[in-house]
């Protein structure tokens, strides 16, 4: 796998941790406040202190779980002072200078990602983009690097697939991942399932095969779709059906339970791929917006037992606010999952599972959020339903994400308040990724057993201190709305 690895050496102003405000091109990339700025103006000064305090240069002990820690450190030193008390990063004091200490950083769990993306840096889907759709900036590998001139589409290559399985296998402890797919028209897909299998055939031929999943993109709403099921089914082998249900070729979404829906989920049935993937939550903008709610959920998980229902972001909006659940509020975000689970009585760990992509990285900056979120999560989806993800490779490696969750913990005050339970190894290494085995029926230990000797495995001892820390989505409004060009096709 080609990489030019000096251009991947980071520069001065990133962390390992990565505070910033990228987004994954569904929603707008947040403004940073104050303390997030802090946050990471802080951590900098800590990292220039710490490194040569230990007679390192920067770059060195940048790599270092030292420097995790010292940024997760500095996060909840900035937190403090901002009467946050809900969840915090567990480590000792003396983490940001003595590896020992630091080692809980460090884990070995199988870690099953259900939420990986990348897009085809050739695909036939560049065809159709209009002049005026323009990249957007930040990227760091240099066969990537962004020119000014507008329509220039090298940095693409940083989306591709040799760089997802760098980011993705080697430079974080990805175990598994399950690769997905962005609504489209059919004729204008940034990946389409040939292109994912080729990926596939590329984790295969370094003894991987038990690495990548696909799933299989379904917009029951538009001409082709629901009868295109049979070949991904049939030929493709996907795992998962993953659909949008505030999508549609015209503007206007679906609900679950309506004709559309259903047709979709007897569909699926009837092909026995029986993992439905669904994007609730992040809307895009007004578009459908009622669609975008979990209102159907718990409709149809109690309508079909025998079907599990995956909800990608988990209902999860970033622009409101995550607190303790109040009951027939009528509150979007999270709450709208646990209302429709409780509206219809659909138990905890039951068929309906909730997913953290792009969630956790949301408010993982924002601990108070994410004590109640995944508090929430735990309490009402169940502590054997809650999945990983993590949106890469628009976040880049995901490995940051990891670290954090590995240490976070709700705090006690919040644990007696609201009955949320206490971040335990154990809770951990279920939502790692042993709770994903049960509908995606795979063994971890199985997997674990192969991929330990793997080339994949090879590669990931050979680069294991050259990670860049860098993200790939748009971190401003104006490259938002860029990104949002390329997909006006």
């Amino acid at each position: 796998m080609a990489s030019s690895r000096s251009a991947l050496h980071p520069t001065d102003d990133v962390l390992p941790v990565k505070f910033d405000s990228t987004s994954n091109g569904e929603f707008i990339p947040p403004e940073l406040s104050p303390r997030e700025n802090m946050i990471n103006d802080m951590a900098r000064e800590a990292m220039q202190r710490q490194s040569r305090r230990l007679g390192m240069d920067r770059r060195t002990f940048l790599y270092s779980s030292c420097a995790v820690a010292t940024t997760l450190l500095t996060a909840n030193q900035v937190n403090a002072t901002h009467n946050i008390s809900g969840g915090f990063f567990s480590l000792a004091a003396d983490a940001a200078s003595e590896p020992e200490a630091a080692s809980r950083l460090h884990g070995d769990e199988f870690i099953f990602d259900i939420q990986g993306h990348f897009v085809d840096p050739n695909g036939r889907w560049l065809n159709g983009l209009p002049a005026s759709a323009t990249p957007f900036a930040g990227l760091p590998n240099a066969s990537c690097d962004l020119a000014d001139m507008p329509g220039d589409r090298s940095y693409l290559n940083c989306l591709g697939p040799e760089q997802f399985v760098k980011d993705v296998f080697v430079d974080s402890d990805t175990s598994m991942m399950v690769l997905s797919f962005v609504p489209s028209r059919r004729e204008a897909e940034p990946l389409t399932i040939e292109e994912a299998d080729a990926t596939r055939h590329i984790i295969d031929s370094m003894e991987g095969d038990h690495r990548l999943l696909l799933h299989g993109r379904v917009n029951p709403n538009q001409d082709g779709d629901l009868q295109g099921m049979d070949e991904l089914a049939e030929k493709w082998h996907v795992s998962a059906w993953k659909t949008y249900t505030q999508w549609g070729p015209e503007g206007k979404g679906f609900y679950l339970d309506d004709d559309v829906g259903l047709a979709f989920i007897e569909k699926a049935r009837a092909l026995g791929v029986k993992n439905i993937c669904i994007h609730k939550g992040i809307p895009f903008g007004p578009r459908s917006y009622e669609h975008s709610l979990c209102t159907d959920i718990g409709r149809v998980a109690k309508r079909y037992p025998d079907v599990n229902f995956i909800i990608y972001h988990s209902g999860f909006d970033p622009q409101i606010e995550e607190t303790e659940f109040a009951e027939g509020a009528g509150k979007a975000g999270i709450d709208s999952l646990v209302q429709s689970m409780l509206d219809n009585d659909v138990a905890p760990n039951s068929n309906v599972y909730a997913e953290l992509g792009s969630t956790w990285r949301f408010v993982m900056r924002h601990p108070e959020q994410a004590a109640h979120l995944i508090g929430k999560l735990v309490k009402y989806i169940g502590e054997d339903n809650v999945l990983w993800g993590t949106d890469s490779i628009w976040y880049g490696s995901p490995q940051d994400q990891m670290q954090a969750f590995r240490v976070f913990q709700i705090s006690e005050q919040f644990q007696e308040k609201y009955a949320y339970r206490e971040m335990t190894d154990e809770l951990r290494r279920k939502i790692f990724g042993l709770n994903a085995t049960k509908p995606y029926a795979i063994s971890a230990d199985e997997v674990l057993r192969f991929m330990q000797h793997d080339k994949v495995a090879q590669m990931k001892q050979q680069h294991q201190h050259s990670p860049h820390f860098r993200t790939y989505g748009p971190k401003t409004r104006r490259e938002f709305l860029n990104l949002k060009k390329w997909e006006q096709v």
